[in-house]
């Protein structure tokens, strides 16, 4: 079983940046998909980023131009760096991977964006 661990959540001023990690347990040559995804309190789970295992990204747009995903091959790892913050952004993020004929979550980082 592939686990997914977020990391580098936080509290930060409006306008600040974080950088979310999502290490997996295991390498695998299937992954179709990686993917951020966030929650706000009362609010259904929002695509924000996601990473084709070509490379392509696609974006929300409330994110375009300040988010960016991205990934170390070698330490199985991917990134969602998150610059120009505002309260808005304010959320629990989840990493998300299609792999290997399977869908893994990991278990949430909070993401508070104080104005």
């Amino acid at each position: 079983q592939v686990q997914l661990v977020e990391s580098g959540g936080g509290l930060v001023q409006a306008g600040g940046s974080l950088r979310l990690s999502c290490a997996a347990s295991e390498n695998s040559a299937s992954i179709v998909v990686m993917a951020w995804y966030r929650q706000a309190p009362g609010k259904q789970r929002e695509l924000v980023a996601m990473l084709s295992s070509s490379d392509i990204t696609n974006y929300a747009g409330s994110v375009k131009g300040r988010f960016t995903i991205s990934r170390d091959t070698a330490k199985n790892t991917v990134y969602l760096q998150m610059n120009s913050l505002n309260p808005e952004d304010t959320a629990v993020y989840y990493c998300y991977q299609n792999r290997d004929g399977n869908v893994y979550w990991g278990q949430g980082t909070q993401v508070t964006v104080s104005s």
